[in-house]
């Protein structure tokens, strides 16, 4: 049986363009995108809702709303968290089931919990069994990382009793299947489910954006460049031949798109209408 999904806009930000091009050289990324005075250029938080039977699924949270304004500044953080867009469409975050995270950096997953009306951090989805690698959470709790304020405590400590840990590829909630793809961090899954149309796979930061389907074109922000392009030729491979759509997670402009080779071999990503 499939799944009805619906793309959900958790906010925009920015980041530095150069550390989000990596060895890519300004002269040429610049080319993609235009980076503001600060050399940041804009990013977007889609995440999904899976619906299906009683069950509604979630994947990725975005940064959530526990920021300082210095820290706003700094991000250029719109005003803007996945519970807004959850209200948009009448949805209490207490009737979310499940939500798939990635990987556990604070664009992807801080908006997990939220400050309540005692001034305690907690979980925003209560009733949520929330799915991480085994590999990433340990990472995450030993803050292994090259970038400083990236796992936060206060994204992983609330939600430490509804955390269900799984182990490498496997298949969570009877047909959803969680993939290893190691590079952004040793721990990241990408999420792919089935719709009336066919698969479509939920990138994360395997490709961030779609300035980013070329195999040199890897972040600084990368634990491991070498595998992460790996990772993303293996999955332009199979998204191209199994016909999949995939949803970039960072993309402003067409997050969901299909994978074709033009003449050469080389990947280009069509987006998919609304």
């Amino acid at each position: 049986m499939s799944w009805n999904w619906q793309l959900l806009t958790a906010g925009h930000f920015r980041l530095d363009g150069g550390s989000m091009f990596g060895v890519v050289p300004r002269a040429i990324w610049q080319r993609l995108v235009t980076p503001d005075e600060q050399n940041r250029i804009p990013l977007g938080c889609h995440c999904l809702l899976l619906e299906r039977d009683d069950k509604r699924v979630l994947i990725e949270c975005g940064y959530g709303a526990k920021w300082s304004a210095k820290e706003r500044e700094i991000f250029a953080l719109e005003d803007r968290e996945i519970g807004a867009a959850l209200g948009e469409l009448a949805i209490e975050p207490e009737s979310i089931s499940a939500v798939l995270l990635s990987h556990l950096h604070f664009d992807h997953a801080a908006g997990v919990s939220q400050v309540d009306s005692s001034g305690d951090v907690a979980s925003i989805f209560p009733a949520a069994r929330i799915y991480v690698q085994q590999q990433e959470w340990d990472d995450a709790l030993a803050g292994r990382s090259t970038m400083s304020r990236t796992y936060l405590a206060s994204t992983f400590e609330p939600i430490s009793r509804q955390v269900e840990l799984v182990d490498g590829d496997t298949t969570v909630l009877g047909d959803i299947r969680l993939t290893l793809r190691p590079g952004h961090t040793w721990g990241l899954q990408t999420i792919e489910f089935d719709d009336a149309e066919g698969t479509v796979c939920f990138v994360s930061d395997v490709m961030p954006t779609g300035n980013h389907v070329h195999p040199a074109y890897s972040m600084g922000y990368d634990m491991m460049p070498w595998d992460n392009m790996r990772s993303k030729q293996a999955l332009l491979d199979q998204a191209c031949e199994g016909g999949w759509r995939l949803v970039l997670y960072h993309e402003c402009d067409h997050p969901v798109v299909r994978v074709v080779r033009d003449e050469v071999g080389h990947f280009e990503l069509p987006p998919v209408g609304e």
